[in-house]
């Protein structure tokens, strides 16, 4: 018999606070009723403080980010336009991989996985592309598949310096409500997110927000859409509405979630999960361990790919986890499969949660025979989040090996 709790630190979906929980556990209601925009239209007002925007527009559609990304592409780009994208990771691959089954015209710069979006070389083909044939640039904020997050005011400023228009979308499903972002000020035009990571509810809720901007491209795209048309949104979310069902458990849910938010307050969010992060890096440090994430400046708050040993296969460390501890950790996706595991530390966590990881993260090493001292990495740990409260802190260096 099993008992106690079973631990979850994959990068998403991430745990779900019972105050959410329970908002979830309504019965079921009316839709089209007049009083359900006194549910909805708010929703829509405070996901904006959560995407930094006062002049976005946002919709929330019923699916996932992945149908957030085919709206985004789909509303504000035309069959054969040519875009800017960079690879680095599975979920950049995918992003990628959708662009060109849509119709796009994609010129791609690989990046070495454990790296992020090369600012330098976008500068450089903006500047290059005098006649304007790029019509937008794509950023993969936060690269879940190996814990790396770019720079997106970076990216900001490089189409600033070569005096490029493009629109730019930016993936943060694994980084909005959890790390820094700040679309107005960074200058997003489609910004995309989902419902299973930062605002901690289950998979279900595509949440893109549109500048004014990306709203104007909208009305010279062509391409075909129907489900994730932004006409149909527009009309039917500005009364509190949707054009087909929703998903209004999900939505009490979310209005949980916010209210959360609100009462940590987002930059106290972000410091948090900076924090733990931390905590984590440290202790992986202290195996003798490094992270897939080349350098420091690329350090996800939200995920470590932790790379193992190279006579260790990082599916048996996944395996022991689950089978032995009880414990789920991300495996390694794609050409890291077998050469990484996933701590994801994001959502609604603290730092005795943290350190239940790494002690299951210990024990599932040494057991796919690891030589990683017993409580290394959780004493390491310790001492970094006892000296966080005490205020005894030490300046922070690149351990990165």
């Amino acid at each position: 018999m099993k008992n106690g709790t079973t631990h979850l630190f994959v990068p998403g979906p991430t745990n779900i606070p019972d105050a959410v929980r329970r908002a979830m556990n309504v019965s079921m209601q009316d839709m089209r009723a007049p009083d359900y925009p006194e549910l909805t239209l708010p929703l829509f007002a405070d996901l904006k403080k959560v995407f930094k925007t006062e002049a976005g527009t946002v919709f929330i559609y019923p699916g996932s980010g992945t149908g957030a990304w085919e709206a985004a592409i789909s509303n504000t780009l035309n069959r054969g336009d040519r875009v800017l994208m960079s690879r680095f990771g599975q979920f950049s691959h995918l992003w990628v991989d959708m662009a060109q089954r849509l119709g796009l015209e994609v010129d791609c710069i690989d990046v070495e996985w454990g790296e992020g979006v090369p600012v330098e070389e976008y500068q450089q083909r903006l500047s290059d592309d005098k006649h304007g044939r790029i019509k937008a640039v794509f950023a993969t904020h936060n690269e879940t598949a190996t814990g790396v997050t770019s720079d997106i005011a970076g990216v900001r400023k490089a189409l600033d310096a070569a005096g490029h228009g493009a629109l730019l979308f930016v993936d943060g499903v694994s980084s909005i409500g959890s790390i820094d972002f700040r679309m107005d000020e960074w200058g997003v035009d489609l910004a995309v997110t989902g419902s299973q990571k930062g605002l901690m509810l289950p998979a279900g809720l595509g949440i893109l927000a549109v500048s004014e901007k990306a709203l104007e491209a909208h009305k010279q795209s062509r391409m075909e859409r129907c489900y994730f048309s932004f006409e149909d949104m527009k009309a039917s979310s500005s009364t509190g509405f949707f054009p087909y069902t929703p998903p209004t458990q999900l939505l009490h849910g979310l209005r949980a979630s916010l209210d959360l938010i609100f009462a940590e307050g987002l930059d106290n969010i972000i410091a948090r999960h900076h924090r733990l992060a931390e905590g984590v890096r440290r202790g992986v440090h202290a195996w003798g361990l490094r992270l897939c994430a080349k350098e420091a400046k690329w350090w996800s708050n939200t995920v470590s790919a932790i790379v193992v040993p190279d006579e260790i296969d990082a599916r048996h460390v996944i395996a022991n986890g689950y089978s032995r501890y009880r414990t789920s950790f991300g495996a390694g996706l794609s050409r890291v499969a077998g050469r990484v595991f996933r701590i994801g530390h994001l959502g609604d966590l603290n730092e005795v949660m943290c350190l239940a990881a790494l002690a299951s993260a210990e024990m599932s090493l040494r057991d796919a025979g690891a030589k990683v001292e017993a409580g290394s990495g959780v004493a390491a740990a310790q001492e970094w989040y006892r000296a966080e409260v005490t205020g005894n802190l030490q300046p922070q260096q690149d351990r990165a090996a």
